[in-house]
C-alpha cells in the first residue's frame, strides 16, 4: 500500500500551502495523481506546488490544452500539469502529446488520471481530495479532506504526515 496520511484542509489558502509544502518533498521524475470532483481544489493545490517548485507561468487548469509545461526559474524540475479528463486512451495519448520536456527530469501532476496514467510509473503519489462529510458550508468555508498515498519504493520512508502539521 505504501505510506499514507490524511490532511484536513479548511480553506483554499491552506490547500495552496499544502501544495507549496508538498513541493519540498518532490523530486524530478515524480508522478502525482490528483483526483476529486470538479471544484475540489486540484488546481489550487497545483498552483501552490508551482510556487513551491519556483516555476514560470501562472498555473491554471489545463483543460483545453490537456498539458502545460512550466519551466523552473530556480534550476529545479519543470512542472508538467496534465488534465487527463478528455484523454481516452491514457498512456498512449500522453506519449502522443509530444511534450517539450523530459518527463524523468520533471514533476508530472495529472488531474483526472485515475485508470489512465498509472502505467507511467510504479512510483507515484496519489492525492484524493474530498469535501468534508456533510458538505455544508461553514464559516471556515468548505473544508476538504486530502488523502495522500505514496506508492512504490520512491515513497518508502517519506514522512507524508508532516504535511498536515500546522
Amino acid at each position: 500500500m505504501g505510506t499514507q496520511t490524511t490532511v484536513t484542509v479548511a480553506t483554499p489558502e491552506r490547500m495552496n500551502r499544502l501544495g507549496r509544502e508538498l513541493a519540498g518533498l518532490l523530486r524530478p521524475g515524480d508522478l502525482v495523481l490528483l483526483s476529486g470532483e470538479l471544484g475540489a481544489g486540484k488546481t489550487t493545490l497545483t498552483r501552490g506546488l508551482g510556487v513551491g517548485l519556483g516555476v514560470r507561468g501562472a498555473v491554471t487548469s489545463p483543460t483545453f490544452v490537456i498539458a502545460r509545461v512550466h519551466p523552473s526559474l530556480v534550476g529545479g524540475p519543470a512542472l508538467v500539469h496534465v488534465d487527463a479528463y478528455r484523454l481516452g486512451g491514457g498512456l498512449d495519448e500522453m506519449e502522443d502529446l509530444d511534450l517539450d520536456v523530459s518527463l524523468p527530469e520533471s514533476v508530472v501532476v495529472v488531474e483526472w488520471g485515475e485508470g489512465k496514467v498509472e502505467d507511467l510509473s510504479d512510483d507515484r503519489l496519489e492525492l484524493r481530495i474530498e469535501r468534508a462529510i456533510g458538505g455544508s458550508a461553514t464559516e471556515d468555508g468548505d473544508p476538504r479532506t486530502v488523502t495522500l498515498t505514496g506508492l512504490g519504493t520512491r515513497w518508502d520512508g517519506v514522512d507524508l504526515a508532516r504535511l498536515g502539521e500546522e
